[in-house]
């Protein structure tokens, strides 16, 4: 598996990943969320503008490639004072049960970790069960429910959620201390 940088100033890579994008996830999303939303969501986030415009502003994206390099899926994320937060996740759906997930979070994790960061954050659709599943499987928790009008009579309906890498500080409850 490799993972092939994306960079601003490669206009012909940026339209294939806007290409791979929309396939990926008109394939995926169409059937939960409806063709409409979908591509009013494609429209904003998978554009080639909307990829350039995220890149010029600190995103990272990749293409996720088969051992022959061939694209089979795509990841990006951003990295902020005190997590990753991560984008975009997705594999073709013939790629999918492959053990590739775990190898993309292996790369984000690392990716995390060499940035000093403990913590990675996403977004889940609420309705996106076997997405649940195996973001729960590579070890993330949901955080909350959350609704967020996206313009165009669209609502994302999301679990935020986080996954805390070994040696992260925990919070915890200090009692106070009584003068009696």
């Amino acid at each position: 598996m490799q993972f092939i940088p994306l960079h601003a100033e490669d206009a012909a890579g940026i339209q294939r990943m806007s290409a791979l994008a929309s396939e990926i996830v008109k394939e995926h999303f169409d059937p939960l969320i409806g063709a409409a939303q979908n591509e009013y969501m494609i429209a904003h986030f998978q554009t080639p503008e909307a990829i350039a415009s995220q890149l010029a502003s600190g995103y990272h994206y990749f293409f996720v490639c088969d051992d022959t390099g061939a694209p089979i899926g795509f990841l990006a994320y951003v990295l902020e004072s005190t997590r990753l937060y991560l984008s975009k996740f997705y594999l073709h759906k013939s790629q999918r049960r492959k053990g590739y997930s775990r190898a993309m979070r292996d790369f984000i994790v690392a990716a995390a970790r060499n940035a000093g960061l403990s913590q990675i954050e996403l977004n889940v659709f609420k309705h996106n069960d076997s997405t649940i599943a195996t973001y729960e499987a590579l070890g993330f928790q949901r955080l909350r429910d959350e609704a967020t009008d996206i313009g165009g009579g669209f609502i994302l309906d999301d679990y935020p959620s986080i996954k805390k890498m070994a040696g992260t500080p925990q919070t915890c409850s200090i009692p106070a201390i009584s003068n009696a």
